[in-house]
């Protein structure tokens, strides 16, 4: 078995062939780079671990993961790219690994916690789960690979509905517009989400990872490619005041008064 990254903030256990990785920053899981980074490092120790066979992501608290944390400055870093590497370099490395991933998502995935969301091959959610790419109500560009991966599962008309406005949709649309794949109760998303992934192990491994990477040719070059862009445009727009503005009135948690500047 692979010796696995060990992080304060995320779990990691397998039980026969399936990895469990849970994120533990209750109650929102709000990321940084460090933790789109450890993901990525347990993700790619656990494409070589030849007893897991799939994968379930998961977090812990009220929230799958409700995006960059404002609240403290980290969310200006984030969206200007400042640092060493970028949160997008960090977050290409989750969609170049082999292994099957099924997303658990309990709660809310908002903004970049809707594109963490959308890594996954497939999603579990519940009447509790809440999808929203808020990047124009923040006064930014959608980021994540989103402006890819959210037209490429719900077609392009209901993702530039999605992206335009920001809006919230509930677990009960977000599986009739396709972004979830299971709709269970809301205590047993993690439960399904383990046998989803345990009928997918049961399938021969190495038949099921050639067919992962012949249905996925091409996505890691058309992210990277999509992600390239998004940066170049928050960065532009994380110079405006309108971005000041989205950003505060999130964190008073009023509506936005945009200028247009």
């Amino acid at each position: 078995m692979q010796r696995l990254p060990v992080f304060d903030d995320i779990s990691t256990r397998i039980t026969g062939h399936v990895a469990v990785i849970e994120i533990q920053r209750p109650p929102h899981n709000f990321f940084d780079r460090v933790l789109i980074a450890q993901l990525a490092d347990i993700l790619e120790a656990l494409d070589e671990d030849g007893a897991c066979r799939s994968i379930v992501l998961a977090s812990q608290g009220k929230s799958f993961c409700a995006g960059a944390n404002f609240d403290d400055g980290s969310g200006q870093s984030i969206v200007s790219g400042a640092g060493s590497r970028h949160l997008y370099d960090e977050a290409l490395r989750l969609f170049s690994t082999g292994k099957p991933v099924i997303g658990a998502i309990q709660g809310a995935a908002i903004g970049g916690g809707m594109g963490l969301a959308l890594v996954p091959d497939f999603r579990v959610g519940c009447a509790k789960t809440r999808f929203s790419a808020n990047f124009t109500l923040l006064g930014v560009h959608p980021g994540f690979g989103l402006t890819l991966t959210l037209p490429a599962l719900v077609g392009q008309q209901k993702a530039n509905l999605l992206l335009y406005t920001g809006r919230r949709i509930k677990g009960e649309e977000a599986f009739d517009m396709g972004l979830l794949d299971l709709f269970v109760a809301d205590d047993q998303v993690l439960d399904a989400a383990i046998s989803f992934a345990e009928e997918i192990a049961c399938a021969a491994p190495l038949a099921v990872q050639a067919t992962r990477a012949t249905c996925r040719a091409g996505l890691v070059e058309k992210v990277k490619a999509a992600m390239a862009h998004e940066k170049a445009i928050q960065g532009e727009l994380s110079l405006t005041g309108d971005f000041r503005e989205g950003v505060a009135a999130s964190a008073e948690r009023r509506k936005p008064d945009f200028k247009g500047c």
